[in-house]
């Protein structure tokens, strides 16, 4: 699929809106309502949409939520993907604690090479503010787990935010020191209504800059055929590899190969803007194939090239909290 001059090869899905976790900067601080079971996509709708999106060069898939694993069937559900021959490179964004040892190992007999997980501290009275969830410890053996696998590679995904785990920036980007993973630092992005303010933000540069001060150089490593938007790094002698998300500072839209799924499905073609297509209604409605591909070419249509988020006001932002979107 083409939007524009980029090539859209990566379909991101969002099987849920629901999550185990109350993570501060995700769940709208207001009460919400959540999506009506009969309006989510159900497992053998959202596999039609995957099969004709690889018809058309979908090459790459990540299963997201909310929290994945918390939808029943879903091990069914990923078996099944895993079998569609385009797919190239399938993996899966999870908080964790909805794991073990025996289902990371079924995953990864099923071809799933790839977690990522989401970890915002290495203290666990910290990660209870942060989630409301007392699961450190479990989310932290799943980790491990992955790791004694043989899952590669394991990604962790930190949102920075000051005056929550800005004292830990130093600590998480050791981890690459000790470990082969790849940590991520993700700029964090206003959703909706959450207890988090903008003020909170913390700009890529100023994240390096601790990184450096006390780990010292960070040396450039060249990107990988199926990596995302993230800058990579390494440190001298580290095993792992450090990854920066910089929607705000530095703004990548031009380089987006994606296009997402929700979990009401919904086409959204940027994760910033609620422009969304609905293609679940047409399907159940009877549309053919090539009417469902239409609406994928329409969907990308409204692709865009800029977010401009960074002067925004409230009123531009996406109405949509993460976890209905799909992380």
């Amino acid at each position: 699929m083409i939007a524009g001059t980029r090539e859209i090869n990566y379909l991101r899905i969002s099987v849920t809106d629901r999550c185990n976790f109350r993570c501060i900067y995700c769940i709208p601080a207001a009460p919400f309502k959540r999506i009506e079971h009969d309006s989510i996509a159900r497992y053998e709708e959202i596999l039609r949409i995957v099969r004709l999106g690889c018809d058309m060069g979908i090459t790459k898939v990540r299963v997201t939520g909310g929290e994945p694993f918390v939808r029943k069937g879903i091990f069914s559900f990923i078996r099944r993907l895993c079998r569609i021959p385009q797919l190239k490179d399938i993996s899966i964004t999870t908080n964790g604690s909805c794991l073990n040892p025996d289902k990371i190992k079924e995953l990864m007999d099923m071809g799933i090479q790839r977690l990522n997980f989401s970890l915002d501290t290495l203290m666990p009275e910290k990660f209870i503010r942060i989630t409301q969830r007392d699961q450190f410890q479990r989310v932290w053996d799943n980790i491990m787990a992955a790791l004694d696998i043989g899952m590669s590679p394991i990604k962790i995904n930190t949102v920075a935010l000051k005056g929550f785990n800005d004292d830990e920036i130093q600590a998480i980007a050791g981890l690459t020191r000790e470990y082969p993973f790849h940590v991520r630092f993700i700029e964090y992005m206003p959703m909706g209504d959450t207890d988090v303010d903008a003020d909170r933000q913390i700009l890529t540069r100023d994240i390096k800059d601790i990184i450096i001060n006390t780990h010292g150089p960070l040396t450039p490593v060249p990107k990988g055929i199926n990596d995302g938007p993230a800058k990579t790094y390494r440190l001298a002698g580290a095993p792992g590899i450090l990854g920066f998300i910089t929607p705000i500072s530095s703004n990548f839209c031009s380089e987006c190969n994606r296009l997402r799924l929700t979990s009401r499905g919904t086409l959204r073609p940027c994760l910033l803007s609620n422009n969304e297509t609905d293609i679940l209604t047409p399907l159940r409605n009877g549309a053919d194939d090539e009417a469902l591909k239409q609406l994928m070419v329409t969907a990308l249509k409204d692709k865009p090239l800029y977010h401009n988020l960074e002067k925004r006001t409230a009123r531009d932002v996406p109405l949509n909290h993460m976890t209905a979107i799909g992380g």
